[in-house]
């Protein structure tokens, strides 16, 4: 495996030679630091859908937070990066997993359940990103893996919590109406020293 990781990242760095294939690279890598592309996005969507708003910045902080784990994991985890020449600088010395694929597969999930623009535009996007760090030579194909991985699972673990804590939420909201009693009306003093209702 060790070997492998090493044969396929050597073989997708040497894909960088091509200028061409260098600049896009770059320029995802880019686009994708910090998960500034899926987070734009997200807010794009919530910005142009109004019917679906809330859901699309639901969608959007789970993108994040799911980026958010990632740099949490690669504190505990401590891998170095790659010793091949890379062609773009990093945030940070550490590089399992990729915070880049663990954001891309985060805004997969997310947004592709909203619409069909986000389910066939979403995902051929976030592939070329995660491939992009391996082109610049600054994560092994092991890290692209599991966090696209981390990515998928965040979401899918952040909506199901989020769906039930709504649902929980409505059911109090309905037992409450359902079980709160009328206000009986006040009675009024009558003049024999007893009430008005006898």
């Amino acid at each position: 495996m060790h070997d492998m990781d090493h044969r396929l990242l050597a073989a997708l760095r040497d894909c960088g030679g091509d200028p061409r294939v260098a600049t896009v690279a770059r320029g995802l890598s880019l686009a994708g630091e910090h998960g500034a592309l899926w987070l734009v996005a997200g807010l794009a969507g919530a910005a142009s859908d109004r019917r679906r708003r809330a859901d699309w910045l639901r969608a959007t902080a789970l993108t994040a937070a799911a980026h958010l784990t990632s740099m949490a994991v690669k504190r505990v985890v401590r891998r170095p990066r790659p010793t091949l020449d890379p062609l773009v600088r990093t945030a940070g010395r550490h590089s399992f997993p990729s915070s880049h694929a663990t954001s891309s597969a985060a805004a997969t999930v997310a947004y592709g359940a909203l619409g069909p623009v986000g389910a066939l535009l979403v995902p051929p996007i976030a592939a070329a990103v995660c491939v992009s760090r391996l082109v610049v030579g600054v994560h092994y194909p092991s890290d692209v893996v599991a966090g696209a991985a981390l990515g998928a699972l965040t979401v899918r673990i952040g909506a199901a919590w989020m769906a039930g804590a709504r649902t929980a939420a409505g059911a109090e909201v309905g037992a409450g109406t359902r079980t709160r009693a009328p206000t009986p009306c006040p009675t009024s003093p009558s003049p024999t020293g007893g009430t008005a209702d006898g």
